[in-house]
């Protein structure tokens, strides 16, 4: 590996960490401010409820955890029939600080031991790479949407400072500690 190499490695290392972390700060954004209400509120049809949409996305982290760097501690999986809006938010609060650790040693180019995502038990491996973190954020984006969408039509839709907000990267960043925002190599 050149030096070069090595440096963009390790600058994408970083990133995915810190892009992590302001994905995770949207969760708990999302979480701190929905009508308590809701987090129960079942939906019309076969459409999973708010606390099963965030326990879900856990439960997911943790299993990529699990079948990617099993040297790491996996999570507790939380029960999407009696979680608590706090008990969601510390365990995507733990399982979310796993995931940064797993993307460093994935592309940080320190020779972690993370070499292969795995997804899931049926799905093939993918070699390390940008697109390990951008399936992650993916489905993470899929399931915030389901949440401000459900939000809305169970009659509590979050506030318009809350929607815009999470989308607010400089001031996600800042909260996750780092003060220059995207971009920056700090």
């Amino acid at each position: 590996m050149t030096a070069r190499q090595h440096k963009v490695d390790t600058q994408l290392g970083r990133a995915a960490v810190r892009i992590f972390a302001a994905n995770d700060r949207m969760n708990q954004i999302l979480i701190e401010h929905l009508d308590p209400i809701a987090w129960r509120a079942k939906p019309p049809g076969k459409v999973r409820t708010i606390a099963a949409i965030f326990t879900h996305m856990h439960n997911v982290r943790s299993k990529w955890v699990r079948l990617t760097a099993p040297h790491l501690k996996v999570p507790r999986q939380l029960n999407r029939a009696h979680c608590t809006p706090q008990q969601a938010r510390a365990g995507l609060a733990e399982s979310g600080a796993r995931c940064a650790e797993m993307l460093a040693e994935a592309l940080g180019g320190r020779g972690g031991r993370v070499e292969k995502f795995l997804r899931d038990g049926w799905a093939q491996p993918w070699p390390v790479g940008v697109e390990m973190l951008c399936y992650m954020l993916s489905h993470e984006a899929h399931h915030r949407g389901q949440v401000c969408m459900l939000a809305h039509q169970l009659g509590f839709p979050l506030p318009t400072a809350v929607t815009s907000g999470i989308w607010n990267w400089e001031k996600l960043w800042k909260e996750c500690g780092s003060p220059d925002g995207p971009g920056y190599d700090s």
